[in-house]
């Protein structure tokens, strides 16, 4: 069955039947904050061909990826989600099961944080299109910021960086797996079809800020890219940084079958791997990366630079030294 045989009113009747009831409905949603909160709102469009293709990912992956992109940059901003809505294109010759199959996994990553479909909309379009906007409430004083690094700070990552792009060279040259395990190869593919927002997070940073007095807090999200990140936040914030290559998390699958440089390149540029970034200063830094063990790290220092510069160094000579740019990520219309 194709959407154009049920139309508008009848894919809207099948898709209705993954949000509450009680707020679908009216020309509107209608949530309710708590006192005392900011609302937070923040939209993520995905593209067939652009941002996802039936090549590496299913219909449901489609839709967690997604979700988790939205939710990822509520957690970026220190919010707590209340709920998204979902804007949708598609062709009519889609097929109807291919939009649930996309529902069920926006689903499926929304329920893990009790997060509610609460409306949208449906177009006739020549390519698929799913656009999100998503809504959360955050305290004042607890809103993370890109803004608000100083000299000094120790610079946080959550966790590895360049999974997401290992994952989807694998999907795409299935031969390279032959040097890693079932386990590793899952674990990479996992990492670029199913990302985790790390919402997670939140409640030992809330302890950490209370506990250190902190007054500001800076940080985003690295979805596109560390580098993007790093250098997204010293232009707010007016600084530079300097960074240690040995000390950024990367995957243990990742070391068979690339090299330090490919691997460096991976984390720095890949995008996709919805971790958070995070400038503190260095004692509640240390203590952050402790309560988060895994593959959380402090990767370098935010510096006075006076052209902004972020300063990429290895340790190990591997690497050379370099200065990181956002021309060698990706950007829309120039890749």
């Amino acid at each position: 069955m194709q959407v154009k045989e049920i139309g508008e009113q009848g894919l809207l009747k099948i898709l209705q039947g993954f949000c509450p009831p009680d707020i679908i409905g009216d020309d509107g949603a209608v949530l309710t904050t708590a006192a005392e909160k900011s609302l937070v709102i923040t939209t993520d469009v995905l593209i067939d061909k652009v941002h996802f293709s039936e090549i590496t990912t299913s219909p449901e992956d489609v839709g967690w990826r997604a979700a988790a992109a939205n939710l990822s940059d509520l957690a970026a901003m220190g919010a707590s989600p209340l709920g998204i809505t979902v804007g949708l294109g598609l062709p009519g010759e889609t097929s109807v099961d291919w939009v649930e199959k996309l529902y069920q996994g926006m689903t499926q990553c929304l329920q893990q944080h009790n997060t509610p479909i609460v409306g949208g909309d449906i177009v006739r379009s020549p390519i698929i299109s799913v656009a999100i906007t998503a809504f959360g409430q955050v305290a004042p004083r607890l809103t993370i910021r890109r803004n608000q690094a100083d000299l000094g700070d120790a610079i946080v990552v959550t966790g590895y960086h360049g999974a997401s792009r290992a994952g989807l060279e694998l999907l795409l040259n299935p031969d390279l797996t032959r040097n890693l395990s079932e386990d590793e190869k899952a674990a990479l593919i996992q990492a670029h079809q199913r990302p985790k927002p790390r919402l997670d997070i939140l409640p030992i940073l809330w302890e950490i800020v209370d506990s250190h007095s902190l007054t500001n807090i800076c940080g985003m999200d690295s979805s596109d890219g560390l580098a993007d990140a790093i250098l997204q936040v010293c232009h707010s914030s007016q600084v530079g940084a300097t960074i240690e290559a040995t000390q950024i998390p990367l995957h243990p699958a990742m070391k068979p079958w690339l090299t330090a440089e490919q691997a460096i390149e991976y984390a720095l540029y890949g995008g996709e791997d919805f971790e958070l970034l995070l400038c503190l200063p260095k004692p509640a830094a240390s203590q952050l990366v402790q309560k988060l063990g895994n593959s959380a790290a402090i990767i370098g220092t935010i510096t006075n630079g006076d052209r902004q510069e972020v300063l990429l160094h290895d340790s190990s000579k591997e690497i050379p030294d370099q200065v990181l740019n956002l021309s060698r990520g990706f950007q829309h219309f120039t890749n």
